[in-house]
């Protein structure tokens, strides 16, 4: 398949594994293609590293890395991950992509709200997260449990890694002219730098308006899917005065106040931490699809969950205020697949939500 400007879709996600631009074993299962990316799973043991770290451009993972590994995990009957403790982790997937192709990685919705900070490494990287033009070998993931303790086992999906040829980021002039055609946002759209999005705390008696982790619980079994009650883990919060209140170095799950689209054309990124306008970050898992928030994949009124986890200083945030931004890049062709509509996606039509690893509220 010609590789066209923008992000590849799932069909040339299809035809780079045909083509061995993408290589694993076991194979790749269909279910890991998105409609813009592709889930990657992990290999069968974890190093527990003494710190987080990159290579360098001179040097691979292995020859890096490797005076810092503490010892090494076997994941075959599933092992846990300690809160606070960082560890690298061999990915199933390998690479050799064409010489013009990136790639870019991101945790995945159900990882960023347990906050599990996952973060891409490959060889003679530079960035987390970033996949030069042409890279060739290994790719590995370090994951850290600021929150909570989990369980994993090899094939689990913790990341997701988009393939971009050439440049695709939307300029705020055209993300005007799509705003203007498709509506991206309901309510006002403030568009610089990206979509700008604000976090919705309005004070109404009774309403919940999101949840802060609980500093002390136990194991999550990241297989167990609709399963652990959100009181054991969640203190839930209610807002009435308009306002909130962060504790440093604690985790919030909050919603958007407005409702987010992403044309079938498109997909989108959410900037993970913006200093201009406080202390914290506000997303873990930044990628959205396309078809999210659209009619015609069953995405109407769809709101961004903010995985949240302020700085070093207490922070007030209120209601309406602008939190982050969104940065929308064109895909190189309309997906075969749209989120929600073709997947039975667990996030569409969302509001303010929990981790599928929780039971749903009755």
């Amino acid at each position: 398949m010609r590789m066209m400007t923008g992000l590849c879709a799932n069909q040339h996600i299809e035809a780079m594994i045909a083509n061995g631009h993408i290589l694993a074993e076991p194979q790749i299962d269909p279910s890991q293609i998105q409609p813009a990316s592709l889930d990657l799973r992990l290999g069968t043991i974890a190093y527990r590293m003494r710190t987080s770290a990159l290579t360098g451009a001179n040097a691979t993972v292995k020859e890096a890395l490797s005076d810092f590994i503490m010892h090494t995990v076997d994941l075959s009957a599933g092992a846990v991950l300690e809160r606070g403790c960082v560890y690298l982790i061999p990915l199933v997937e390998r690479l050799a992509l064409p010489a013009t192709v990136t790639g870019v990685a991101n945790a995945k919705s159900s990882s960023g709200r347990l906050d599990l900070l996952t973060r891409t490494i490959v060889d003679y990287g530079t960035e987390f997260d970033r996949i030069p033009a042409g890279y060739s070998g290994a790719v590995y993931v370090e994951v850290c449990p600021r929150s909570f303790s989990i369980l994993v086992r090899p094939g689990l999906q913790l990341n997701q890694l988009r393939f971009r040829n050439g440049q695709s980021q939307l300029s705020d002039a055209e993300l005007r002219k799509l705003h203007a055609s498709e509506t991206l946002v309901s309510g006002e759209a403030i568009i610089e730098d990206g979509l700008g999005f604000a976090v919705d705390l309005s004070a109404t008696e009774s309403k919940l308006i999101g949840y802060r982790a609980k500093p002390h619980t136990g194991v999550i079994d990241l297989d167990q899917l609709d399963y652990y009650e959100p009181a054991e883990y969640w203190e839930a919060l209610y807002c009435t005065d308009d306002y909130l209140i962060l504790d440093p170095e604690a985790f919030y799950i909050l919603v958007s106040k407005e409702a987010v689209h992403i044309p079938p054309d498109f997909a989108a990124e959410m900037a993970p931490y913006l200093a201009m306008v406080g202390e914290f970050r506000v997303h873990y898992a930044g990628f959205f699809d396309p078809g999210f928030g659209h009619d015609l994949a069953g995405g109407r009124g769809s709101r961004a969950v903010l995985e949240v986890r302020c700085r070093e200083v207490p922070f007030v945030l209120n209601h309406g205020q602008i939190v982050g931004r969104l940065l929308y890049e064109r895909l190189a062709e309309r997906p075969t697949l749209l989120y929600g509509r073709d997947l039975g996606s667990n996030y569409q039509g969302q509001g303010l939500k929990l981790s599928k690893q929780f039971k749903r509220p009755l």
